[in-house]
C-alpha cells in the first residue's frame, strides 16, 4: 500500500502528558506538522495547553484515541513520516487490576499503534520506555554500570508488586519483537525519572515524588531509580534519535547514573527551607554511578541539563503551580 508521507508531518500519542506535550512544543519549534493524540477532546487539562503551543494553530491537529481500540488510531497516523509513541499509563502506586490499568493498556496499546505505523507506511517510530524496562534487575555484576545490555527482571517485580516496571518492560520487548516480525524501523529512549517544568495542569509521577520528598518523605525507592532528567532533554532525545537514521536499539536517558541517596542529598543542600530529610540512607550500594551513563545519546550530540538545574527548574514549577509555596 502506497500512501504518500509528508515527511514533516509526525505522529505524537499521549501528546497531553508531560513528556509529550514537551515533545510535541519541540517539534513545533522546529518546523513540523503534528498530530497530536489524546484521551478526551472535551477535556481542557488535556487540549488547552498544546493549543497554546507556539505554532500550533497552523501545524497541530489534535486526535481524540483509545489505544485498545485499533480504529481510533489510524487517522492519527495516517500520511505521517514518523510516529512517536509516548502514550502509557505511568501509575507508580498499588493497581487494582495490574491487567487493565497497565499491562493491556500497555502491551496491546503498543501493538495496536506499530500496526498502525506499518500499515500505513510510517518509516521510523521512535517508543518511549523507561528505565523502569532496565531496573530492578538483581542479578546484574555489581561492579559493572548500568546500559542498554540491562533488563528488568520480571519474577522479581512480580514478588514486589513493581506492576508498572512490569508493564513498560514487556511492552518494549513487544516493541521490539513486532519490528523484527514486521520489518518496521523502531528506535527506543528510556528515560530516567523526569522533571522540570510541566506544560499540563497536572504534575506526573517524578514529579510527585519531589513533591513528597521536599514534604520529609523518607522512602528510598531503590527499585526504581538510577538518574533524573529534564524533560526537555528527554523530548530533544527523541527528535535526535528519529531524525539520526544511525540511532539503533535502546537509549538510557538520564543526565547522569546516580543514586536515589545523591538526588536526596542535592535536594537537601539546594533547599533548605523545604523539609527534605537531611539524609536518607542508601539501598543501591550496587548501582554503580556513571556521568555518561547516557553515552549513546551524547554521541548523538545531547548535551545534558545537570541535575542541579534539573531540581531548581521543577521546584520553580511546583511554585508556580501552587504545590508549595
Amino acid at each position: 500500500m502506497s500512501t504518500t508521507h509528508n515527511p514533516q508531518l509526525v505522529c505524537v500519542t499521549g501528546a497531553s502528558g508531560c513528556i509529550g506535550s514537551w515533545l510535541v512544543h519541540l517539534l513545533l519549534l522546529r518546523g513540523y506538522s503534528v498530530h497530536a493524540t489524546l484521551q478526551n477532546l472535551k477535556d481542557e487539562s488535556e487540549t488547552k495547553h498544546l493549543e497554546d503551543l507556539e505554532g500550533a494553530d497552523a501545524r497541530l491537529r489534535l486526535f481524540q484515541i483509545d489505544l485498545l481500540d485499533y480504529d481510533s488510531i489510524v487517522p492519527a497516523v495516517t500520511g505521517c513520516a514518523g510516529v512517536f509513541h509516548v502514550a502509557s499509563p505511568c501509575i507508580v502506586d498499588p493497581v487494582q487490576d495490574p491487567e487493565r490499568d497497565l499491562l493491556d493498556p500497555a502491551i496491546k496499546g503498543t501493538i495496536n499503534v506499530l500496526t498502525a505505523a506499518k500499515e500505513a507506511g510510517v518509516q521510523r517510530v521512535v517508543v518511549t520506555s523507561s528505565i523502569s524496562a532496565m531496573i530492578p534487575n538483581p542479578n546484574w555484576p555489581a561492579n559493572v554500570v548500568r546500559n542498554e545490555e540491562c533488563w528488568t527482571d520480571i519474577d522479581y517485580c512480580k514478588k514486589k508488586g513493581l506492576w508498572y516496571s512490569i508493564s513498560k518492560t514487556l511492552a518494549e520487548k513487544a516493541a521490539w519483537d513486532f519490528a523484527k516480525e514486521k520489518g518496521l524501523d523502531v528506535v527506543v529512549i528510556n528515560p530516567g525519572t523526569v522533571m522540570g517544568p510541566v506544560f499540563p495542569p497536572r504534575i506526573n509521577a517524578s514529579m510527585q515524588m519531589l513533591l513528597k520528598l521536599l514534604q520529609g518523605c523518607s522512602e528510598t525507592f531503590e527499585d526504581v531509580f538510577i538518574g533524573v532528567v529534564h524533560f526537555k532533554d528527554v523530548a530533544l532525545a527523541h527528535i535526535l534519535v528519529y531524525e539520526n537514521k544511525s540511532a539503533t536499539g535502546r537509549h538510557f536517558c538520564a543526565e547522569a547514573i546516580a543514586r536515589y541517596s545523591d538526588y536526596v542529598a542535592k535536594a537537601a543542600e539546594l533547599f533548605p527551607q523545604y523539609n527534605v530529610p537531611r539524609s536518607v540512607e542508601d539501598t543501591q550500594p550496587d548501582l554503580v554511578r556513571a556521568k555518561d551513563g547516557a553515552k549513546k545519546l551524547m554521541n548523538l550530540g545531547l548535551e545534558f541539563i545537570p541535575m542541579e538545574q534539573i531540581l531548581k527548574d521543577a521546584v520553580e514549577d511546583l511554585k508556580k503551580k501552587g504545590y508549595i509555596s
